[in-house]
């Protein structure tokens, strides 16, 4: 019965976060509401609300599944968003996945689903 699910995280500065998901990860902005963000890209929403709390976005996250990890990986190598030690690489668990931070802090997980391609 669950259809999708959209990831809210915090923003430090919502200006800058906008300039962020649009300029260096391509998301369309939808509307800012007080501080409240949204986002899309291709068939996903992301939502941002606000803080001044620096600590919460440092320890909070999300996990974004993709169909071309390798084309996105050298689209967010070029903006120099990925983490330094958030390369890409493939995973015990079946994935290949690469990490980047955004502007306020949040670790975004890109993974795609390699168990089918190594059979």
């Amino acid at each position: 019965m669950l259809k999708t699910a959209t990831p809210i995280l915090a923003s430090l500065n919502a200006d800058e976060t906008i300039k962020f998901y649009t300029e260096k990860l391509g998301f369309t902005f939808h509307n800012n509401w007080d501080g409240y963000i949204i986002f899309s890209k291709d068939d996903i929403g992301l939502h941002l609300w606000p803080t001044d709390d620096e600590s919460i976005p440092k320890n909070t996250g999300c996990y974004i599944y993709v169909t071309d990890v390798d084309q996105l990986y050298t689209e967010y190598t070029a903006q120099g968003v990925v983490h330094p030690n958030g390369k890409l690489k493939n995973m015990p668990w079946g994935m290949r996945q690469f990490s980047i931070l955004d502007n306020s802090g949040n670790i975004i997980h890109f993974g795609e689903d390699i168990r089918e391609k190594e059979m």
